[in-house]
């Protein structure tokens, strides 16, 4: 509540004055949390899930695919619309179809219902995103990638959190508990009221501005733009296709490797979502000192060692190369996203709404094909097989650099 007050309460800058507005991007990070806390739920549950409802690792995949792809689908095309005509009060109509998904999630007597439910929230995610990223640069004052890692790390601890809060309502409660999660999604809705109107007011703002130059680098041939983005988006794949094998399936590959609990296993992918959610913080920062490009090498690559690594050693060392690989590969999505927000210069919704659906999508695509190669290989050995994807990180070499025009 008081995020909200201060949120809506929270003045837009005079003109020619530029400084983060950290009321608001803190709002806008807490609600990134509540959302991502509240769509975690949905594959923390999967081993109660599998149980209750008879389900096959090709069914547990088919519904991380209709929640992702739901969401990447949409993502996009929200982008585009909100790039012409911003909606301020979209952000709470995205938590509310959270909300609605939740509710039936925990009344769902049947596989389709679970498939309902999990497209609803997919939905709400799509809504919530691209405008939700465009608040966080807008209340940047120029430091772009740190506004991008505040904003993210609030969905990654709401991600690393929704295991452990599985651990100990869901579990012990039952899926009907999972309804109790709608007050959250109701906190949301009014910090991002509160949100909203402060972002309608820097609209109006924005409208008595001059125009300023659109390009803050170089403009590139369109050619090179083109191949550019193609290959980020293989980055983005090599990325959540990794990120789909913990988050979907790693409480199930340390029961079986090791013998561990449910509870322990959702605790144990609580240490790598955590670890992931201090990457983010460390990312953005970082890029807007070295250089985003470098951050994005660094990350992709870098995490192969360890994911090669990662089948073959006992559970202590698997608890700690799964917090290095959530650290480092999280790393990267901030610098990702603002490098292609600057090489898109004027597109911010579409960019955000492409690259969080993506992240979406490919997840949803990663865990329908590791439930496959899951059911016909083994968990283990699709630990093996995934671990090869962060050699996809060897493109990064050919990103451009983004060079800052010299004025006159």
């Amino acid at each position: 509540m008081s995020c909200s007050a201060r949120a809506g309460n929270a003045s837009p800058p005079a003109f020619g004055q530029e400084s983060v507005v950290f009321a608001v991007l803190l709002a806008i990070s807490f609600s990134h949390f509540l959302n991502d806390t509240m769509q975690s739920l949905l594959p923390a549950i999967y081993p109660n899930l599998k149980a209750a409802f008879h389900l096959s690792f090709v069914q547990i995949g088919l519904l991380t695919f209709v929640f992702q792809v739901t969401a990447s689908l949409l993502q996009p095309l929200v982008g585009m619309v909100t790039d012409k005509r911003p909606q301020p009060y979209s952000l709470s109509i995205g938590m509310a179809f959270t909300m609605a998904g939740l509710v039936l999630l925990s009344r769902a007597g049947r596989f389709e219902m679970l498939l309902a439910a999990a497209a609803m929230i997919g939905v709400g995610s799509s809504i919530f995103h691209p405008e939700s990223s465009r608040v966080a640069r807008l209340s940047s004052g120029g430091r772009h990638g740190l506004a991008q890692s505040v904003f993210q790390v609030g969905g990654n601890a709401g991600t690393a959190l929704g295991p452990v809060l599985a651990a100990f309502i869901v579990v012990p409660h039952g899926q009907r508990s999972i309804i109790w999660f709608s007050g959250i999604a109701l906190l949301g809705m009014i910090v991002l009221g509160g949100v909203g109107r402060w972002y309608q007011q820097r609209m109006a703002l924005n409208r008595r501005r001059p125009r300023a130059a659109m390009h803050a680098h170089e403009p590139l041939p369109a050619m090179k733009v083109y191949v550019t983005m193609a290959i980020l988006v293989a980055l983005v794949f090599s990325k959540f296709f990794y990120l789909a094998s913990i988050s979907s399936y790693y409480t199930f590959y340390v029961i079986h490797q090791f013998g561990v609990t449910v509870q322990t296993a959702q605790l144990l992918l609580f240490v790598f979502l955590g670890a992931a959610a201090l990457g983010t913080v460390f990312g953005g920062p970082i890029g807007d000192r070295i250089g985003r490009k470098l951050v994005i090498w660094v990350s992709i690559l870098g995490v192969l060692p360890f994911t090669l690594a990662l089948p073959y050693v006992g559970l202590g060392w698997t608890i700690a190369l799964s917090f290095i690989i959530g650290f480092v590969l999280s790393s990267a999505m901030p610098a990702m996203i603002v490098y292609a927000q600057e090489l898109v210069p004027g597109r911010i919704g579409l960019i955000s709404g492409l690259f969080f659906g993506l992240a979406f999508g490919m997840g949803g695509l990663g865990a329908a094909a590791i439930g496959v190669i899951a059911d016909h290989f083994g968990i283990v050995s699709t630990y093996e097989i995934c671990s090869f994807l962060p050699v996809i990180g060897l493109l990064a070499m050919f990103l451009p650099h983004l060079k800052t025009p010299r004025p006159g």
